[in-house]
C-alpha cells in the first residue's frame, strides 16, 4: 500500500486540523504520547487509518459489521456489568460504526505488529499470532452462536485477570482517586489523572447528573460530591472528559466513580462509504453500538447531553483491568490463547449485531466464517499498514522535536 506524496507531505497537518477545538495543554500531552512510539501513534491517529485504507483494498470487501472502529490490544479489557458480574471484552467504543469487518480485524492485527517490539516478541511471533486471532476469529464465526468471556469461561492471562479482580474491591479504588476529609471523601487532583475542574464545569456536570438522577429509581444515587477533569487515553486526551464521585450505596466506602466523556463523530465514517443510521447524538451512537457489541455492557452506561455537548456516561473502570501483554513471561503459548480468545470475542460482537440497520445476517456471517480466502489478504494489509505507521510517525516525530506541532 502507497500514499501518494502530498498525502505523507501534510501528516502533520492532518492531523492537526483533525484535532482542532481540543484543550490545548491536553492536546499536548496528547503529541506527547504520540511521539513515543509508532504503537502509541497508532493509538492516537485512528483518522489516519480510514484515511490509508484504499477503495480496492480486500479489507474494505469484507461484510459489513457493528464494529469498534479503533480495534487494538489495549482496547480490551474488564469491566463490570449492571449485575455486577466482571467480563472481559472490547471496551473503547468512541469510533463505532457500520463498517466493513476487515478493518476491525486489521487494525488489530496491525496493533500487534506494531506493539511486538515493545514485548520482546519477534516478527513471526508476531505474525503467528496474528494468524492464531484470525483463525479463532473465522471459527467464531462459522459456529454461529455468540459467546462471553467471564470468571467461569476464561483462559489463560484473560482467566488470571478476572481472578485478580475477586482481591479489588470498590473501596480500593476510591481510595486511590480520592482521600478522606471530615466532610466525606473528595477527588484527588494529581495531575496525572484528575486535574481541577472550574466552578463553572462543576456546575454544569452537577445539572447533568441531577437531570440523569431524576430519571432513576433512585435520584440520590446520583448525588455528586465532586468533580475533576480526567486525564486519560491518548486518542480522546483534549476532549472534554470528567470523573465523577457521587454518593452512590453510601459515603464513604460505597460511593462510586462514573466517567463523563465528550462524543464526536467517529473518524470511519469520515473515509468510509458506508451509510450510516441518523442519531440522534454522537453518544447515542457509541452507546447503541456498544449495547449491540457486547453480551453485558460496563455499569450506568448511558448518553447524555450537557449544555449541548453529546457525552457518554458509564462507572469508572481502573486502569489496572486491562491487559499487560508484557506478563506473557516468555511463553508464546500464552499470548495465542489471549489473541484466540480477542478473537473469539471481535466474532461474538460481529455476529450480536447481524441483521441490525445494514449489518450483514446471521447466515452471511456463518459463510464467512466457513470460507479461508480472505484471512491472508487481511493479514497482508496489516503488514503493509505497520510499515506505514513507522515511517508517519518519523516524520510526525522530527516535527514534535522541531516544535512544528504544538
Amino acid at each position: 500500500m502507497r500514499r501518494s506524496i502530498v498525502r505523507r507531505l501534510d501528516i502533520v497537518d492532518c492531523i492537526r486540523k483533525y484535532s482542532a477545538g481540543r484543550d490545548a495543554a491536553l492536546l499536548l500531552l496528547r503529541y506527547q504520547r504520540m511521539g513515543e512510539n509508532p504503537f502509541r501513534f497508532f493509538r492516537g491517529s485512528c483518522h489516519l487509518f480510514y484515511e490509508g485504507v484504499p477503495a480496492d483494498s480486500p479489507v474494505r470487501a469484507t461484510p459489513l459489521a457493528w464494529g469498534c472502529g479503533d480495534l487494538h490490544f489495549e482496547n480490551f479489557g474488564t469491566f463490570k456489568g449492571q449485575n455486577r458480574l466482571t467480563y472481559f471484552d472490547v471496551n473503547d467504543f468512541d469510533e463505532a460504526c457500520l463498517l466493513p469487518a476487515g478493518c476491525d480485524l486489521a487494525r488489530l492485527i496491525t496493533s500487534v505488529l506494531l506493539g511486538a517490539e515493545a514485548i520482546s516478541l519477534a516478527e513471526d511471533e508476531a505474525l503467528a499470532l496474528s494468524e492464531a486471532f484470525l483463525e479463532s476469529y473465522r471459527r467464531a464465526l462459522a459456529g454461529g452462536k455468540a459467546g462471553w468471556v467471564e470468571r467461569a469461561t476464561a483462559a489463560g492471562m484473560v482467566q488470571a485477570l478476572l481472578e485478580g479482580l475477586k482481591k479489588r474491591s470498590r473501596r480500593q479504588l476510591l481510595d486511590q482517586r480520592t482521600e478522606r476529609r471530615d466532610s466525606g471523601r473528595r477527588l484527588r487532583i494529581d495531575g496525572l489523572h484528575h486535574a481541577a475542574a472550574t466552578e463553572a464545569q462543576r456546575r454544569k456536570v452537577l445539572t447533568c447528573l441531577r437531570r440523569v438522577g431524576v430519571e432513576q429509581e433512585a435520584p440520590e444515587f446520583y448525588t455528586v460530591l465532586d468533580v475533576a477533569c480526567r486525564i486519560a487515553g491518548t486518542g480522546s486526551l483534549g476532549l472534554e472528559r470528567y470523573v465523577v464521585l457521587i454518593e452512590g450505596h453510601g459515603s464513604p466506602h460505597e460511593n462510586f466513580l462514573l466517567d463523563l466523556k465528550e462524543a464526536i463523530p467517529a473518524s470511519p465514517t469520515l473515509y468510509l462509504p458506508v451509510p450510516q443510521p441518523v442519531w440522534p447524538g454522537q453518544a447515542d451512537r457509541i452507546v447503541t453500538v456498544q449495547q449491540r457489541f457486547q453480551a453485558v455492557s460496563p455499569a450506568h452506561l448511558s448518553a447524555v447531553v450537557m449544555r449541548g455537548k453529546p457525552f457518554t456516561l458509564r462507572e469508572l473502570q481502573p486502569m489496572q483491568d486491562r491487559l499487560d501483554l508484557s506478563q506473557w513471561n516468555g511463553k508464546l503459548k500464552r499470548l495465542a490463547r489471549l489473541l484466540q480468545t480477542m478473537g473469539q470475542v471481535v466474532a461474538w460482537g460481529h455476529l450480536r449485531g447481524g441483521g441490525r440497520q445494514g449489518s450483514a445476517t446471521a447466515d452471511a456471517w456463518v459463510d464467512f466464517g466457513a470460507r479461508t480466502n480472505w484471512q491472508k489478504s487481511i493479514l497482508d494489509f496489516a503488514r503493509s499498514y505497520q510499515q506505514q505507521v513507522r515511517s508517519d510517525w518519523q516524520v510526525f516525530r522530527e516535527a514534535l522535536d522541531d516544535g512544528a506541532i504544538t
